[in-house]
């Protein structure tokens, strides 16, 4: 039940940072370094002394770093997937992709040895999670008859594979991040022995220094950088405290749950986002995610068994 519980409101509060930054219309190593940077002041009061007094710096400070390392590689693959390729090939391949690839990493890695009904769950909440992201999905380009037809229709159906090419990589390298950052935390939370609050602070300090330091790289002008907080800094701070939040009860739902269950499970958050997307944004075919949402939640409910 508290598995449960911790998991149900890291999907509610993951959706809701999801609808802030879509709405905002963010996006960028700057406003994701000012989201960071944000929890990392707001969460230092409480993690600094729990990280100081209970761990010395030789065992935390390695897992942190490639946390942060695995963190930041998903925030940058995600935007450039999204920037050179469909949303409609890369959220689907993305968010399908981690958790199944977080349940055979639990297997394989962690020594996990699920049930078929866990298994079973797993399977479906990804291809809830497949069903969703489709429906986004464009439609590809049609050509009527004549030769300069065929030619610009020859074009299209060029691009739209190149993009469909691109889409498959950057989903999957997004799908590898996801599981690669799952699968270490979780490790460094049951089996190092680390708090959840005080390694995940520390994995936001050192995404903060990462994407600042990319963020100045190519946004040198401080005057840029200066308007960027000035716009963006309120929903960065709510970003930031949402999406740790989220993040921190994962975490804890580690201690009372295998990976193999939380990772598929907390992508019940890709249900209400898809449920804003349709009645907050308008987004297309509802009849397609309403369809997914209901695979999803079956998934849920076999993992909740």
């Amino acid at each position: 039940m508290t598995a449960a519980l911790l998991i149900l409101f890291a999907a509610v509060a993951h959706a809701a940072w999801n609808v802030l930054v879509k709405r905002q219309g963010a996006s960028g190593p700057v406003f994701f370094a000012l989201v960071a940077g944000s929890a990392t002041v707001l969460a230092a009061p409480f993690a600094i002394p729990l990280l100081v007094a209970t761990q010395p710096p030789a065992s935390w400070l390695g897992w942190a770093l490639v946390s942060a390392a695995f963190h930041t590689a998903y925030m940058l693959l995600l935007q450039r997937g999204y920037r050179v390729a469909d949303v409609g090939v890369v959220y689907p391949l993305a968010r399908g992709t981690g958790p199944l690839l977080s349940v055979a990493g639990a297997v394989l890695l962690l020594g996990e040895r699920p049930v078929i009904v866990t298994l079973t769950g797993a399977a479906l909440v990804v291809a809830g999670v497949v069903v969703i992201g489709t429906a986004s999905a464009r439609p590809g380009a049609q050509g009527a008859g004549g030769s300069t037809e065929r030619v610009g229709a020859g074009a299209a159906a060029h691009d739209a594979a190149a993009r469909l090419r691109r889409g498959v990589i950057y989903g999957s390298a997004v799908g590898v991040s996801i599981a690669g950052y799952t699968l270490w935390d979780a490790a460094a939370v049951t089996g190092a022995g680390l708090s959840p609050l005080g390694h995940f602070w520390a994995s936001l300090a050192l995404q903060t220094l990462m994407l600042t330091a990319l963020a100045l790289r190519r946004t040198p002008a401080p005057r840029i950088l200066r308007e960027e907080a000035r716009r963006h800094l309120p929903v960065a701070v709510a970003v930031g405290v949402l999406s740790t939040a989220s993040y921190l009860a994962i975490l804890t739902a580690y201690g009372f749950a295998p990976v193999s269950v939380v990772a598929p499970a907390r992508e019940l958050s890709v249900v209400l986002i898809a449920l804003a997307g349709w009645l907050l944004f308008r987004e297309p075919h509802p009849a397609r995610r309403l369809a997914g949402a209901v695979v999803v939640l079956a998934g849920v409910a076999l993992l909740a068994v």
